[in-house]
Order: C-alpha cells, then structure tokens, then sequence
C-alpha cells in the first residue's frame, strides 16, 4: 500500500484544510518544494499535489509552485484541482506530472473523465470527496445527490488508474478514516482505490492495510503528517 503525503497549495504556500473548507486553512509552510522534499526523503515515493485555489476558482491558480515541486524532486506527483478540461490535462502531463486528477468535473461532465482516459491512458484519475456518502464538489463544499458509489461505477470501464476517495467530515480532522465506506467502495469497482481523509496515528495505517485485499492500494495523508502525529518512515514500513 502507498503512503502518499499531501502538499495543498493556497496562494503559493503549503496549507491544510478542515473539511474542505478554505476559511479554516492552518499555514505550514512559505515553501511547497521544501515541503515534497522533505516527505521525499522520508521515503515517499508518489506526492499528492492540490491546488487549493485552483479548486475553488475552477482553473489552474499555483501552476508555478507546482512546476517549482516537479524539479524540486525525483519521485512523480499527482495533481488535483481546478482541472476541467482537456486541456489543462495535457499542459500537466506535458511538464512532467505523473497522473491528473480530475473531482467536481466527473460528478458534472463524466464524459470528459471518458475523453482524457481515451486520450491519456494510465494517467487519469477521479477525485471522489464524499459527504454521508454523497458525493462533494467544488472543494468539498457543495454536496450533490449522487452517491459516491453510484458515481464510481459510471467510470468501472473506461480505464481510470484509481479513485482518491476522501470522506470530507473526516478530511484534516485526525479522527481516523471512514474504513467501512472505504472499503464499501473498493468492493463496489473494480478501480484501484485511494483512501483519503482522517488518518491520524499509525493504527490508522494498519487498520487500512487490512482492506488493501478489498482494492484499496494506497492512502494520502496530510495532517497527521504536519501536525507529527504520524511518522512517514514507520508508515510506509508497515504499509510494506
């Protein structure tokens, strides 16, 4: 199972939310690349990259931090937010990024999620946040009527990497993830799934890896990480 640390990117510095909100953000640091570095040589071998501004204003806002993280470090990332169009997609992958991540546009135009598979495979993934089980946009902070499963399954054949599932009342809390809908959801598709929200202490890991046989390959991890209430080189040994 992947250990994936978190760097959220607001206005160009490293930050952490509370349930997806932007208003209750806590400040770690004036520098992202210093932040994937340091997680880089803890042992992470995939960064989980979210521009948090981009999220909310629906286009790409921190795209220099992020190419600043991509020749800062030499294990791939991953990048969310404020992704709606192919375009954008291929403007990520052409500067290096491993995967995109595509959130509230596959709740609202599933067919693009279809369109960039086709056009980028292996490199797509869906950004499912959840609330009570239905799914959230815009950050996290509109829920839609669609349950997260359901929405899963519109994209079971179409050739997705994997689905960062985030249970948005668990997200930056450090209560522990949401096990049971994790692994409700990692039975439910055949995709690949990424547990996200929550996770606090390394029992949090454990209790994870005993659904990895379910589906689930990986975990990202935010503010247990900063807040040092979870140390990346014993997780990722007992991930292993």
């Amino acid at each position: 199972m992947l250990i994936i640390p978190a760097v959220d990117i607001k206005q160009g510095k490293c930050v952490r939310l509370l349930q997806g909100r932007m208003e209750d953000s806590t400040h770690y640091s004036d520098d992202p690349v210093k932040m994937a570095q340091k997680w880089e040589a803890q042992g992470a071998s995939l960064i989980h990259v979210v521009d948090l501004d981009g999220a909310f204003a629906k286009k790409v806002q921190n795209f220099k931090s992020i190419q600043d993280i991509l020749t800062g470090i030499n294990v791939p990332i991953q990048v969310g937010g404020g992704i709606r169009d192919l375009t954008t997609i291929e403007m990520y992958l052409d500067v290096g990024v491993s995967k995109v991540i595509i959130g509230s546009e596959a709740l609202y135009n599933p067919g693009l999620v279809k369109d960039a598979c086709r056009q980028f495979p292996g490199k797509i993934v869906v950004g499912i946040d959840a609330r009570n089980g239905r799914g959230a946009v815009e950050g996290g902070s509109r829920t839609s009527d669609t349950r997260a499963i359901d929405l899963a399954k519109e994209f079971e054949s179409c050739g997705v990497a994997a689905i960062n599932f985030t249970d948005i009342l668990k997200d930056g809390m450090q209560i522990g993830p949401n096990i049971e809908e994790t692994a409700a959801l990692a039975c439910a598709v055949s995709i690949p799934i990424v547990a996200s929200g929550g996770v606090n202490t390394l029992q949090d890991i454990k209790n994870l890896v005993e659904i990895e046989s379910k589906g689930v390959i990986g975990v990202i991890t935010g503010r247990a990480l900063y807040e040092g209430t979870l140390d990346l080189k014993e997780a990722i040994r007992i991930s292993k």
